[in-house]
C-alpha cells in the first residue's frame, strides 16, 4: 500500500480527517497549499478533491483562476498515481491538455480517473482523465494529464 493511501486510511477515520490529510498532502508538495485542496475521495483509479472559491484564487472576473484549477487537477492526478501505480513502477507527469468549458463561479470538485488496465500494459504513456465540476454538475475544465510510467530501477 502506498504512503498516500496509508495516510488517507489513517486520517480519514479522525474527526476532520480529510482536512488533516489535505494539509499533510500539501506539505509533501507545498505549491498545492496555494489552492487549499480538500480531498474527499482517494481510491485506486479515482481521486476527488475540492478547490474552494476564495479571493486568493480569483482571476480578474472574480471566478476561480484557470491555473488554480489546473493545480487542483494536478493534485488529484498525483494522489491517484500514488495510490494506483503498481509497486514495481514509477511515474512522472509529462504534459497536460485542458479546455476551460465554463466560468468557475463556485467551489470546484477536481476529479482524476483511470481504468485499472491502463496500469498493467507495457505502454509507458498513460493518460489520466481529469475534470472540474461545480456543485450543480457544470463542467468548468476538462482534459488529460499524461504520465510517463516506467519500471523502478
Amino acid at each position: 500500500m502506498s504512503q498516500v493511501q496509508t495516510m488517507w486510511n489513517t486520517t480519514s477515520r479522525l474527526p476532520l480527517g480529510s482536512r488533516v490529510f489535505s494539509v499533510l498532502f500539501a506539505q509533501k508538495a507545498p505549491y498545492f497549499a496555494s489552492i487549499r485542496p480538500r480531498f474527499t475521495v482517494i481510491e485506486p483509479n479515482r481521486v476527488e478533491l475540492l478547490v474552494p472559491k476564495r479571493r486568493r484564487v480569483h482571476n480578474h472576473l472574480g471566478t476561480v483562476h484557470a491555473i488554480a484549477l489546473c493545480n487542483g487537477l494536478e493534485a488529484a492526478m498525483g494522489a491517484l498515481a500514488e495510490v494506483t501505480i503498481p509497486a514495481d513502477r514509477r511515474w512522472i507527469p509529462k504534459g497536460m491538455e485542458v479546455s476551460y468549458t465554463a466560468k468557475a463561479t463556485g467551489d470546484v470538485t477536481c476529479i482524476a480517473e483511470t481504468d485499472p488496465e491502463q496500469w498493467t500494459g507495457s505502454d509507458p504513456d498513460l493518460p489520466v482523465r481529469v475534470r472540474g465540476e461545480l456543485a450543480d454538475g457544470t463542467r468548468v475544465i476538462e482534459g488529460v494529464i499524461r504520465l510517463w510510467v516506467t519500471p523502478r530501477r
